[in-house]
């Protein structure tokens, strides 16, 4: 049997410890248990129930609010929860809220009646050592309790094949036969549960009692030594046919379901010789019970007996009529003592316990705050107000917002097994030590570590993150290198105020740059100058191009470092014309290391090949290296930038780089004016008058 030390009854509302002079347990006030809502008196109360003299409001807001319960995990439990509001209110305001246990829904509680004691049960067994019975979700009215009652049961009461996947809500547990309107409960039942009397014809209820119906009951002893060990008390009393047949309709909430039904019958008759009580179920017809003849004597092996079958997974409807009728050969009806109904309501999944346990290690971080006195699951069935939760089973915390909440001490490593967070928001806290590893937080966006004390290094695995788009570390003592990845504009950065902090290598590169910009300028202005004197001495058309050079067309300073044969370098696209400069890699890569050589002229070996937006290119490099080479390449690039005619190929860029000098044309398929010229095919239909008509075009441009 039980211990009545392990009973937990909590007066919720109430002022002071206390025993019930009725029952003789032992009552405590939930001040010391919960901190939230307000003690309400409640309106006539009755004296004889102190429990019932105040209930506990709660605000009308999207929160929930839980009463944690100690536990011995894998033990069953009764659970009770009752509800009496007591006060008179206009018509449909009264409260209707939302009960739950952990993050399973426990009911509806709906008040419709200010005077009636609404109890709400389930049996349990318990999955860890604490469990959280919560309310919210008020469509009405605003939340309350009066109650709250923990109670342990035998190891063998209630057993289910499906106890891991359910919990069982009482539906309705009724004593038959009571000689009493009152309830039998402790100390009649070791376990403390609520039989109701079938006195109590209250609306909606017990109803449809059959012709005939007698009420029976003993003072001998029952043996109830059984599965479910209902009080002698509730077997001493019964109900029989007389006329064959005992039939009740009873409402069932939250019902249609599947469900487990009890009966409990008791042979409290002392039959003759010649008697026999034999009957069946026939209402709800169910194939596998109704067909089985109930001999109360012969199945409990003697009179005085407990005898309970039980209907392990049945559907019912809300309005359950059920009835049993004696057999042809029976000489007596059909008699009951009491029957349980439990409904089957499946266990919902809670919020994944490694993320559990990273919420409480933060909240242990600022102990006494007020954000961290939420109760219950952090995501069923409302989320807590610093916390963002995902759809999944079970549910995972996608955010944590804990901006200035007073949080101190070093960032859990722990943090690295919420694998479902996108954001992360600890910033204005008293935050010390390093940067934990959260390598493994792929989905990670959103990281604010700003305005803390962290110190140490930044991470490099914060560059890799492949979901990262902001990361705010700015005041703090962070030290070292940035790494890299941070620096490239993918990952919105701020690291201002961290002295011991730095790009790295990245400042050096700066610095490189500008010297090796300054270098390259004064380069370029000493090559144009080279360029002009070349130009004077190669160009017999001085005046057209002195004309040009005022233009200011000369070649754009390069951000490349020069080489001791540069003349001029081309960094990007000319002022007016087509030619710029071209890397050496993507001429390269255009001719595919230069594999097909389509000619070879004066200047050098000439090299087809095709640029990566599909323009095709013929390539010419440079053989001379000389310094006269040097001046023809110079002159070449000058004038063929400025030389535009529809009988001249093209000149699209050049390159000098390793020293190798080239100018990149555009490729004519039909081939050269040369190739029309000399090709011993096309001469004979090209005559001298012809070609010079060509040539003196091409000089005239």
């Amino acid at each position: 049997m039980c211990q009545v030390t392990e009973f937990t009854s909590i007066d919720c509302g109430g002022t002071s410890n206390y025993t019930d002079p009725n029952t003789r347990l032992a009552w405590i006030s939930d001040n010391g248990v919960i901190r939230h809502g307000n003690p309400v008196e409640v309106e006539n109360p009755d004296e004889n129930l102190p429990q019932y003299q105040r209930r506990r409001d709660f605000p009308i807001d999207n929160k929930k609010y839980c009463y944690t319960l100690s536990t011995d995990e894998r033990r069953r439990y009764l659970v009770r929860a009752t509800f009496l509001y007591g006060s008179s209110v206009e018509q449909d305001t009264y409260p209707k809220f939302q009960l739950y246990l952990d993050a399973t829904k426990w009911s509806t509680v709906t008040v419709l009646d200010a005077s009636r004691v609404y109890i709400k049960e389930m049996i349990i067994r318990a999955p860890s050592q604490s469990i959280d019975v919560c309310l919210c979700c008020a469509t009405t009215g605003s939340p309350f309790i009066s109650t709250l009652e923990l109670r342990p049961l035998n190891l063998s009461m209630y057993a289910t094949d499906f106890e891991d996947e359910f919990y069982l809500e009482v539906a309705a547990r009724v004593n038959f036969g009571a000689l009493t309107k009152e309830a039998i409960r402790y100390p009649d039942d070791p376990y403390d549960r609520i039989w109701d009397s079938d006195l109590d014809k209250r609306q909606n209820y017990l109803v449809g009692e059959a012709p005939g119906t007698e009420r029976i009951n003993t003072m001998k002893n029952i043996d109830t030594n059984t599965r479910e060990y209902p009080p002698i008390k509730v077997m001493q009393t019964a109900v029989e046919g007389t006329k064959g047949t005992i039939s009740y309709r009873l409402n069932l909430e939250d019902f249609p379901a599947n469900a487990r039904a009890y009966a409990y019958f008791a042979e409290i008759e002392d039959l003759g010789v010649n008697e026999t009580r034999k009957f069946r179920m026939e209402q709800p017809y169910i194939p596998d019970y109704s067909n089985a003849v109930v001999n109360i004597a012969e199945n409990a092996n003697g009179s005085y007996t407990l005898y309970e079958p039980s209907y392990m997974n049945v559907t019912l409807n809300f309005v359950l009529s059920f009835a049993f009728v004696k057999t042809r050969d029976s000489t007596r009806g059909p008699l009951l003592n009491a029957i349980e109904i439990s409904k089957y309501v499946e266990i919902g999944p809670k919020t994944e316990g490694q993320d559990v346990n990273i919420l409480n290690a933060l909240r242990s971080m600022s102990a006494g705050s007020d954000w961290t006195a939420e109760e219950g699951d952090p995501c069923i069935p409302a989320q807590w107000e610093w916390v963002s939760c995902d759809n999944t089973i079970p549910p995972r915390i996608t955010k944590i917002a804990l901006s200035g909440k007073n949080v101190k001490g070093e960032i859990p490593s722990e943090l690295n097994n919420m694998e479902a967070l996108t954001e992360l928001w600890l910033d204005g806290n008293s935050l010390s030590g390093r940067i934990p590893d959260m390598s493994s937080l792929v989905n990670l966006k959103i990281v604010h570590l700003e305005n803390n004390r962290l110190s140490g290094p930044l991470p490099s695995y914060l560059g890799s993150l492949p979901s990262l788009t902001e990361l705010y570390v700015q005041n703090n003592s962070l030290s070292g290198k940035i790494p890299p990845a941070l620096l490239t504009g993918k990952v919105v950065f701020n690291y201002e105020h961290n002295p011991g902090l730095s790009r790295g290598g990245k400042h050096k590169t700066n610095y490189k740059l500008i010297l090796g910009t300054s270098v390259g300028v004064l380069a370029i202005l000493l090559v144009l100058f080279v360029g002009s004197l070349l130009r004077l001495r190669y160009n017999r058309k001085k005046t057209y191009y002195q004309k040009n050079d005022g233009k200011g067309d000369s070649l754009r300073t390069s951000t490349k470092p020069s080489t001791a044969y540069s003349y001029a370098r081309g960094g990007h696209l000319m002022d007016e014309g087509v030619a710029y400069y071209i890397p050496l890699s993507e001429l390269e890569a255009a001719t595919r290391n230069f594999a097909k050589k389509i000619g070879k002229g004066s200047f050098g070996p000439v090299y087809y090949g095709q640029m990566e937006d599909g323009r095709e290119i013929a390539v010419k490099i440079m053989a001379d290296s000389s310094s006269h080479g040097t001046q023809q390449f110079v002159t070449e690039v000058a004038l063929l930038s400025r030389i535009h005619h529809r009988n001249l190929v093209p000149l699209i860029g050049y390159c000098e780089e390793e020293y190798q000098r080239m100018l990149v044309y555009e490729y004519m398929h039909n081939g050269t004016l040369r190739d029309h010229i000399h090709d011993p095919v096309k001469q004979k239909h090209l005559d001298w008058l012809a070609r010079l008509c060509i040539a003196a075009d091409a000089a005239k441009g």
